[in-house]
């Protein structure tokens, strides 16, 4: 793959793990399984047998955790870390044709950077609805989650320059948001 497409395949899917921690891992496991998707030396290990067993098993755990009301804001709090690493093994996996060390730091920075900030989007929101909703509204926060993760993750697969572009604008959304909660919080 080439490595200026390998990057934004990377930012998709990273990001999609920020939503989801397993289905991007799941799909890049099927997609590398299938020759689609050339993954770099030492991340082959994502398309074993083990690893897609592995990854199939916890996105059906983690999708079912999502909608027990008490335990969606416990799978919240396992999330965060769990998502970052997973932006860092995306990013790592799909990047094969960059020297290591570029390829590892283009992982931690972009892979789990964005991921975490993925995550921390949809942790707001959570939050947001258990308090407006008293939890209620929560399984639609999270059947949003999910579908946002898958369509993100196929859409990285295929066509990656239009997913970048949505990872865009996802992230100026949140972070008006978040500049504008801080500012209406400074307030006196």
């Amino acid at each position: 793959m080439d490595p200026l497409l390998g990057i934004p395949v990377g930012l998709a899917l990273s990001t999609a793990a920020g939503l989801r921690v397993f289905i991007p891992l799941l799909l890049t496991s099927l997609a590398a399984r299938f020759a689609y998707l050339t993954l770099a030396p030492g991340m082959t290990w994502i398309a074993s047998d083990a690893a897609l067993i592995a990854f199939a098993t916890a996105a059906m755990v983690e999708i079912a955790a999502y909608y027990v009301p008490w335990l969606d804001n416990i799978a919240d709090a396992v999330a965060g870390p769990a998502a970052v690493t997973a932006g860092i093994i995306e990013m790592a996996a799909v990047t094969p044709d960059l020297p290591p060390l570029v390829r590892w730091t283009v992982a931690v920075i972009a892979g789990g950077g964005i991921a975490g900030l993925a995550q921390l989007g949809t942790t707001l929101l959570r939050l947001k609805s258990s308090t407006l909703t008293a939890g209620v509204g929560n399984p639609v926060v999270a059947t949003g989650e999910l579908i946002g993760s898958l369509a993100l993750a196929i859409l990285g697969l295929l066509a990656p320059l239009v997913a970048v572009v949505i990872v865009v604008i996802l992230l100026a959304v949140l972070a008006r948001r978040l500049f504008r909660r801080r500012a209406h919080s400074s307030l006196p």
